[in-house]
């Protein structure tokens, strides 16, 4: 875990929402990143419902998406974003940053945050949440498709496709 993931932002939601709780896996990267979320979780007294999991095992990751509510990635610094995918192949909603790669892998699968500013982040929660639970046959298919789309055999086959137009 470490600053660029944002997570942070996310505690405003919270307050809100006062019966989901936030879980953060991943390695440990910044120890400081991780006491300010829990001294900003305090302030808002959301602490209880800040839940830090640390390195968990492929199992246990995939239980947590197959399960949860609904995915957050508010990361303004990501390479690709393989979590969204994962979280996505199990049909739940996403909501994310609209910067880096995200938009890219989401696409109109998923839902964005285009600021961190509480109320916005919490209207832009509120209406995907509403439109998940309203379409949510068709909105789970849309989102497993665009997962699907990012699978490792289609990707290796691409990668050769390139490296055999170079011969």
């Amino acid at each position: 875990m470490c600053r660029k993931k944002n997570f942070h932002v996310l505690l405003p939601l919270l307050q809100q929402n006062h019966d989901m709780e936030l879980l953060i896996a991943g390695r440990m990267e910044e120890p400081a990143y991780l006491q300010f979320i829990h001294q900003s979780a305090l302030q808002m007294k959301v602490s209880e419902n800040v839940r830090v999991l640390g390195d968990i095992s492929e199992p246990e990751k995939s239980w947590y998406y197959h399960n949860c509510y609904a995915f957050a990635l508010p990361s303004i610094a990501e390479g690709f974003g393989l979590p969204v995918t994962e979280a996505m192949s199990q049909g739940k909603p996403v909501f994310l940053s609209n910067r880096t790669a995200l938009p890219e892998i989401g696409s109109n699968a998923a839902f964005y945050f285009r600021d961190f500013n509480a109320t916005h982040m919490q209207q832009v929660f509120a209406d995907g949440m509403e439109l998940y639970e309203t379409q949510k046959d068709d909105m789970q298919q849309m989102i497993r498709d665009r997962s699907a789309s990012f699978c490792w055999d289609k990707a290796a086959k691409e990668y050769i496709d390139v490296y055999r137009s170079l011969f």
